[in-house]
């Protein structure tokens, strides 16, 4: 199977969503996320890893602070706070949640 970025976006327009679930096996969920202007997430119950498609920006991840652009790779452990923030007007990214409830290796 194959999604292009390009491809992935046109589907997102269509909807009236900032995301858009594209691809599900098993625990494996994949989405593409394209926020406008602020990021409302809230913490999700499952290990997440974002891939930055295009754009640039901070990202706050359990109270640390870094910046992002294109093909960056984020990892967020389920129940941990994040956002993006301060983010481009093309800012677009992968969305990949996988593993149980709770996260991986959570005690």
């Amino acid at each position: 199977m194959k999604i292009c970025p390009k491809e992935a976006l046109g589907k997102l327009s269509e909807v009236d969503s900032p995301f858009l679930t594209l691809f599900e096996h098993g625990s494996l969920a994949v989405e593409i996320y394209r926020p406008e202007k602020v990021d409302l997430q809230q913490p999700h119950t499952r290990d997440e890893i974002y891939v930055v498609v295009s754009g640039s920006g901070e990202f706050l991840n359990g109270g640390k602070r870094t910046t992002f652009s294109q093909g960056d790779f984020l990892f967020v452990p389920a129940g941990v706070e994040h956002r993006f923030e301060n983010f481009t007007e093309d800012f677009a990214t992968w969305v990949f949640f996988y593993g149980p409830e709770g996260g991986e290796n959570n005690p």
